[in-house]
């Protein structure tokens, strides 16, 4: 099972690609699409879609996670946000894949055990996890990886359980 994880944002859209192999996850690809914040929002809304349209066309993965969006104190942040969860959303509907979300609570709960981990303990965690030679940067690709770890997790205990994941 090959899963993209997304986290989303309007500077920097965080993207990881883990797959299942036996009982073990490796990370398949991961990095960012950034966006500038001269340009009008809707070329970055643009360029999201599209390189995120690309890495579905490459990959071809199983399943496609987005983080949902969280509260966030500043109002003009969530909806700029927001607008690029939209256009990550639309890209893996258009693409028929199945599209599952997780909270930040969720994806911290799959990775380290605890709802309430610090960052850095995430960021530890999918180093480990994935046997990488080093925390991914920036902040948002370890987030990504997180969310696809979190997938595999939830995915594999619904299966066992045989409901519906």
């Amino acid at each position: 099972m090959l899963v993209l994880g997304i986290d989303p944002g309007s500077a920097i859209t965080g993207y990881g690609l883990v797959k299942e192999v036996g009982n073990s996850l490796r990370a398949v690809d991961y990095g960012c699409i950034r966006t500038a914040s001269s340009q009008p929002l809707e070329v970055r809304l643009k360029k999201i879609y599209r390189e995120v349209c690309q890495l579905i066309e490459k990959y071809k993965p199983d399943h496609f996670v987005v983080e949902e969006l969280f509260f966030n104190k500043n109002v003009r942040t969530a909806l700029t946000v927001g607008q690029a969860r939209g256009v990550i959303l639309l890209a893996g509907a258009q693409s028929e894949l199945p599209v599952h979300e997780y909270t930040p609570l969720q994806v911290k709960q799959a990775v380290v055990g605890y709802g309430r981990a610090e960052k850095a303990q995430v960021q530890f965690m999918v180093k480990t996890i994935l046997s990488l030679p080093d925390i991914p940067k920036p902040d948002d690709v370890a987030d990504a990886l997180a969310i696809a770890i979190c997938h595999t997790h939830y995915y594999k205990s619904a299966r066992i359980l045989g409901i519906s994941p």
